[in-house]
């Protein structure tokens, strides 16, 4: 199995806490995310912020408009420094996302941390570069512009 791995980071004029308390929010997930997914959080998510071993089911349709479920299990979480979701069913054969927290000069310095692997064997490898990692980078770069919006940008 080929694993690939994306990693982004954000600094966010934010204290760690106020960083926390909003991604540590499922129903925010749709805030930051593309219109054109057409991300929808299905699982109760009122009950407030994420635990371990919580489950959190989605419809998201990630290409050609085509929907499907999407179900994360959150499989670690170090309150307010990070937090791990793992695709338990969906669209990868592997999915690990690591959200990670640290409180730097000005605000808190987010980093995403995604491993990933593809379906299909030697066919997913093929579509990744084409197919799969645009659309992630579409993805990251559409939350980095709303987080911008949403928070607004470090002071230098």
């Amino acid at each position: 199995m080929k694993v690939f791995e994306l990693h982004r980071t954000q600094v966010l004029p934010v204290s760690i806490e106020q960083a926390w308390d909003f991604f540590s929010s499922p129903a925010n997930l749709a805030v930051i995310t593309p219109p054109d997914m057409r991300f929808t959080v299905l699982t109760n998510v009122e009950q407030g912020s994420i635990y371990n071993g919580m489950r959190i089911d989605y419809k998201v349709s990630p290409l050609w408009h085509i929907p499907m479920h999407w179900r994360t299990v959150i499989t670690g979480v170090e309150a307010p420094h990070l937090f791990t979701d793992m695709q338990e069913r969906g669209p990868y054969r592997l999915w690990e996302h690591t959200h990670t927290f640290t409180q730097v000069e000005g605000g808190v310095l987010m980093t995403d941390h995604v491993r990933y692997a593809l379906p299909l064997g030697v066919l997913g490898v093929m579509a990744h570069g084409t197919l799969v990692r645009p659309r992630l980078e579409h993805i990251f770069d559409y939350r980095y512009q709303q987080l911008t919006a949403l928070f607004g940008t470090v002071k230098q």
